[in-house]
């Protein structure tokens, strides 16, 4: 059981329970999984680099993504239904929380002049995301085998019913959320 866990049953399940007054264990708010996502739309026509890119985020997650492909045909963007547009992943589990202590502990503070995240991406309904501008911030990945910088969307879906609620759960577990 990776340490995060431990941490959640042993410090931050308590604190929420304590903080929203819940009757119930099952009223607290848990971690359900954690959804990476690169889109690479200017790779429609060279599978390689998309291979390049699943290499590269199975690096980063510990675990194989899968292939998007588009669901709609756009003309301006010269792209058809069916066409493979990008990749993801999906971690639950230890392999989750083990994603976001390095992402929380190693991979954010080496972006150059970080302040920390922002505390206003959440969605409403108690799931929080935001987006990186490289992945050389992650230790996995050597600058030299890289073939181009590219982004990522990272999605913390929690069972929380608020994003107060929500909000409070990821800096319990340790989110480095800029201080306003």
């Amino acid at each position: 059981m990776s340490r995060l866990k431990d941490f959640y049953r042993s410090e931050v399940a308590p604190a929420l329970m304590k903080k929203f007054q819940y009757k119930s264990v099952m009223q607290i708010p848990k971690l359900e999984k954690i959804v990476i996502n690169v889109g690479a739309g200017d790779v429609k026509d060279n599978t390689k680099a998309l291979e390049n890119i699943a290499g590269e985020l199975a690096q980063i997650t510990g675990q194989r993504p899968i292939i998007t492909k588009a669901t709609k045909s756009v003309a301006n963007f010269k792209l058809r239904q069916g066409m493979s547009i990008g990749v993801k992943v999906t971690l639950r589990g230890d392999t989750m929380y083990e994603f976001m202590d390095r992402l929380f502990n190693v991979a954010l503070p080496r972006v150059r002049d970080f302040k920390g995240i922002s505390a206003n991406s959440f969605d409403g309904r108690g799931n929080y995301s935001f987006g990186l501008r490289e992945q050389l911030i992650f230790p996995e990945i050597e600058y030299d085998k890289i073939e181009k910088i590219r982004g990522m969307d990272i999605t913390f879906v929690t069972s929380a019913k608020t994003d107060e609620e929500a909000a409070e759960l990821l800096k319990l577990m340790g989110a480095p959320f800029a201080k306003q």
